[in-house]
């Protein structure tokens, strides 16, 4: 991953845990071809608000601090799985039932990942 990428999911990483975002995972993808992007970031909020307050947290500081904007977010409507298109990153926040049931983190489990540890 490069320098520019990890500042990148550095910055997703802070604002997920600003919000109380648990159960972070880093998906390094760089390294995967064909893959459309360098890495996924996963987290989970315990509930629909919640996965909105992350997801417009991360808008905000990602725009002010970095100067970036997502090409997409898709998901708003019912907050249960929020995709934000950063291209080299792919943020996917989570309400815990749905993150279990689409399980991204096996569907690439021949990427590299890491696990941040939850903060309180």
């Amino acid at each position: 991953m490069t320098e520019e990428i990890k500042t990148l999911v550095n910055k997703v990483v802070e604002t997920i845990q600003d919000k109380k975002g648990r159960g972070i995972t880093v998906i390094d993808l760089s390294d995967i071809d064909g893959c459309i992007t360098k890495a996924f970031v996963v987290c989970e909020g315990g509930s629909p608000s919640q996965v909105e307050a992350i997801s417009d947290n991360i808008e905000e500081k990602m725009r002010v601090d970095l100067k970036e904007k997502p090409i997409k977010t898709a998901g708003l409507e019912n907050c249960v799985w929020v995709a934000m298109d950063y291209v080299d990153i792919m943020v996917h926040i989570f309400v815990p039932e749905t993150r279990e049931h689409y399980d991204l983190e096996h569907l690439w489990s021949d990427a590299p990942s890491e696990v941040i540890p939850d903060v309180d």
